[in-house]
């Protein structure tokens, strides 16, 4: 039985993207050092939301020792020490695995480790890559303000479909997409969403210096909201598990950071990739 929701009313909701926007507006459009903070605050709470989650249901993840690493993870990448991501993520392995050998409590080692490692690779690992869409015009030599473009083309995206498909599944919503794990999502919610997503990102295209021809944005759209519902779905199933309906109350009305950045965390990573290898091929 799940929990009651922890979410809020519609005018709470509104409230609060009112003033998380435009202050997340300004700071990805600053970008450098005053994006990754906001960036690594948005992945601590997330981790320990998760860790919470999994606490909930009996497991003992190594919460502390992770949400530190998992927080210093995208600072190293911020500065372009990738050897340093490396030693860092196989210490952060090699650390959990050796204090699971001191724990008093020696049942279920396997999934104390799985649990607190997965942690850091779903949240931390995948997060980190909203501050790399950031930072990617410096790799490819372009002006350092596109990134702000490859941000907002990525939040558009991703909160156009979800907007597509709730209105779209409210309205004609007939057909489960996948009821044993999230039974209020719909065939024709996901369609309009893509579609809203679509409509997105070919407006951002056009008011913005995006680097993405008309085929490729529409391409680009279609795949993110492919991954993006697949991201919602992935942490619906987390949820479902730990018997909860948001992984906490830390945006109000929007229940918590997970909840909110659930489809960012695969949308992020794809869209970084395609954008770096497939259309400014660095």
């Amino acid at each position: 039985m799940e929990k009651k929701s922890r979410g809020g009313s519609l005018p709470r909701r509104l409230l609060a993207a009112a003033v998380f926007l435009p202050c997340f507006a300004i700071i990805a459009h600053r970008g450098g050092i005053y994006y990754l903070i906001l960036v690594d605050m948005i992945i601590v709470v997330g981790l320990f939301e998760f860790y919470k989650m999994m606490e909930d249901k009996g497991l003992r993840p190594y919460n502390g020792v992770v949400v530190l690493s998992g927080g210093v993870l995208p600072w190293c990448l911020f500065f372009r020490q990738g050897i340093y991501s490396n030693v860092l993520l196989t210490l952060t392995f090699i650390a959990v695995m050796i204090v699971e050998l001191i724990r008093r409590d020696k049942g279920h080692a396997v999934y104390h480790i799985s649990v607190t490692i997965f942690g850091v690779l779903y949240i931390s690992w995948l997060g980190s890559h909203l501050m790399l869409l950031r930072e990617l015009p410096i790799i490819a030599g372009l002006d350092y303000a596109v990134g702000f473009t490859f941000v907002i083309i990525v939040f558009t995206m991703t909160w156009s479909y979800d907007t597509g498909a709730y209105i779209f599944g409210k309205m004609f919503g007939r057909r489960k997409l996948f009821p044993s794990i999230s039974p209020g999502k719909t065939v024709e919610g996901a369609l309009g969403g893509t579609f809203l997503s679509i409509v997105g990102i070919l407006i951002a295209r056009e008011l913005m210096d995006t680097q993405l021809g008309i085929v490729d944005a529409v391409a680009l759209a279609i795949a993110a909201s492919v991954i993006g519902q697949l991201g919602d779905l992935v942490e619906s199933m987390i949820k479902r598990d730990a018997k909860i309906k948001d992984s906490s109350t830390a945006i109000p009305g929007h229940g918590g950071i997970l909840d909110r950045f659930d489809s960012l965390l695969f949308t992020a990573p794809l869209i970084y990739y395609i954008l770096r290898y497939f259309v400014l091929k660095v």
